[in-house]
Formats: C-alpha cells, sequence, structure tokens
C-alpha cells in the first residue's frame, strides 16, 4: 500500500502559486525584453519616488532629505535581511560597493539641492540626460555594442526631451536646472559601476550596500541643518525607502539579463509617468510640447523593443 504524500507545489497557496508561474512565464522571455521590462518597473517607481521626494524636501533640507530617504531604505530591507541571514548580502567586493556609494552620493547631493526649485517634470526631463552619458560610457569602459537602432533611438527620445523642455530652459531654466543638469554625468558613472558589479554579485547585494553606503556618507551634511521629522514625515520618507529600493532592485535586474544600452530608451517613458503625476499632485497642466514631446519618446521607446525583441530571438 502506497501512500501519495502532498508536494510542496500542491501545498503552496493560490497566489503563492501564480507567482511561481508569473516567474516561469517572464523567464522564459528573451533577455532584452527581461531587461526592458525591468526597467518599465523601476521607472514607475522612481517616478513615484520623486514626486514623494519633492514633496518632502519643500519642507526639509535637501542634505537631511537624502540621508532620511536612504536611512529609511535601509530600515525597509533589514526584514530581508534578518530572513535570509547577513552571509548572504556579503559583498564580494566590499571596496566596488564604496566607491559606487560615494559616487552615487555625490550625484543625489547634486539632485536633492535643485529639486524643490524645479518642475517634476522638468527634472525629469534633465534626467534623461543620463542615459546619453551611460551609453557613451558603456561603450568606452564596459566594450558594449553599440548598435545604430539604439544611438536612434536614444538620440530620437533626447528630441523629445528638448521639445518638451526647450521653452522652459531658454526662458528661465536658472541656476536649478544647471545644477539638475550637472547630476546626470555624475549618475552614469553610478549605474556604469552598477552594471560592473553585477557581474559578480547579486541586485539584493548591491541594493543593500548601496542604502548602507549612502545612509553613511550622507549622515555628516544632514547633520548641520537637523530638524525633527513629524511622524507624517516618517512614514512619507519609509515609503520613499520602499520605492527607492525596489525602483533600485529593478534596475539592477534590467542590468543583470540585457545590455545597459538596450535598456536606456524605455527610460524616456518615465517623463509620461512625470507628467501624470506632476498634473495630478502639483496641478502642472501638461503644455502642447510636453504632449508631443512624449509621442515622440513613446514611439522611440516602443520601436527599439521591438527591434532588440527581434535580434534576440533571431
Amino acid at each position: 500500500m502506497h501512500i501519495r504524500v502532498s508536494t510542496d507545489k500542491s501545498q503552496r497557496s493560490p497566489w503563492a502559486r501564480r507567482l511561481a508561474l508569473t516567474r516561469h512565464r517572464a523567464g522564459r522571455l528573451d533577455p532584452a525584453v527581461q531587461g526592458l521590462l525591468w526597467t518599465l518597473v523601476a521607472g514607475i517607481c522612481f517616478v513615484l519616488l520623486n514626486t514623494l521626494s519633492r514633496y518632502l524636501t519643500t519642507q526639509i533640507d535637501p542634505m537631511q532629505s537624502q540621508f532620511l530617504r536612504y536611512f529609511c531604505g535601509l530600515l525597509v530591507m533589514l526584514p530581508l535581511v534578518w530572513r535570509f541571514g547577513l552571509a548572504a548580502y556579503r559583498p564580494r567586493h566590499i571596496g566596488g560597493q564604496f566607491v559606487r556609494g560615494l559616487v552615487h552620493t555625490a550625484a543625489l547631493g547634486l539632485w536633492f539641492v535643485a529639486l524643490p526649485h524645479i518642475s517634476l517634470a522638468d527634472m525629469t526631463a534633465l534626467g534623461f540626460t543620463t542615459p546619453i552619458f551611460i551609453m557613451l560610457g558603456a561603450w568606452l569602459f564596459l566594450r558594449e555594442p553599440m548598435r545604430w537602432e539604439r544611438w536612434l533611438a536614444a538620440l530620437v527620445g533626447f528630441g523629445g526631451v528638448l521639445i518638451v523642455v526647450g521653452p522652459q530652459l531658454s526662458g528661465s531654466g536658472g541656476y536649478y536646472s544647471l545644477v539638475m543638469l550637472a547630476s546626470s554625468p555624475v549618475f552614469a558613472a553610478s549605474f556604469l559601476i552598477t552594471k560592473a558589479l553585477t557581474r559578480y554579485e547579486k541586485a539584493g547585494v548591491i541594493v543593500l550596500w548601496q542604502s548602507v553606503t549612502v545612509t553613511l556618507l550622507s549622515l555628516p551634511l544632514a547633520l548641520l541643518h537637523w530638524q525633527a521629522p513629524t511622524l507624517a514625515q516618517w512614514v512619507g520618507y519609509l515609503a520613499c525607502g520602499l520605492l527607492g529600493s525596489s525602483a533600485h532592485y529593478c534596475l539592477t535586474r534590467s542590468y543583470g539579463v540585457a545590455d545597459i544600452s538596450a535598456t536606456q530608451s524605455l527610460k524616456f517613458l518615465d517623463l509620461v509617468w512625470a507628467t501624470l503625476l506632476g498634473w495630478l499632485v502639483f496641478s502642472d497642466v501638461p503644455t502642447a510640447t510636453s504632449l508631443i514631446g512624449g509621442l515622440i519618446i513613446s514611439g522611440a521607446t516602443l520601436w527599439i523593443a521591438r527591434r532588440e525583441s527581434r535580434r534576440s530571438s533571431a
């Protein structure tokens, strides 16, 4: 007589089975498509994060806001560290983690200083110069191939960005727009270091140590103008920590499955989300140039996604 023992699969909850099925189907997609999907989710999380960060930074000093955002990101990840143990998050190259943290902290310093002084759409659009620096750096330092489709998609998308922000920059862009623009090549350097780290580090390790290093490096400047956050502000920064950690995890996963240059065109869709949230949260009515530029950016994004999918399946 044989007694049939139920397997772990049969004991799973319906949600767990659906999640496992989704992971299985996603794992069968082309690597380029997987990278684009990870980038899409990361972009949505980043825009939500930027919206909340801009609101909070109008109330608290930018350097303290930077510290609290990453400190809360570290707090959000502590349950995972507790569950899987410190050994699972021990980096293979601690020096690389701190170099990346130092570069990212410098970029964030510029970004947070400019954040409360420019609109959400302009901030997002100015950040779109980062993919140009990323593709150049990936080509020069990581030896990634630069096919003509990627160059064309990035240039067309960047052209759409110029249509959106051109009137603002030519009129009264001002000092803070230049500060925001200066953060782009520094962020590009940080993302390129991240891409290099994905060759021997897991995504979770990179995201955790980013929170650790940025928190430590941001603390001295945060203490200069410290003010006690309210309960509502603490809740807001905890939400920022969750969104930021999720966004960087998705972005790191995209770097691990696809060439960094292949995913950059999709980041231009962030402008669409930023325009919508700017209208809903800050009552920023999108202009005709914003709509035209958004259509151009979306067209470039869809085109490169199809080209990458066909090339991978060929």
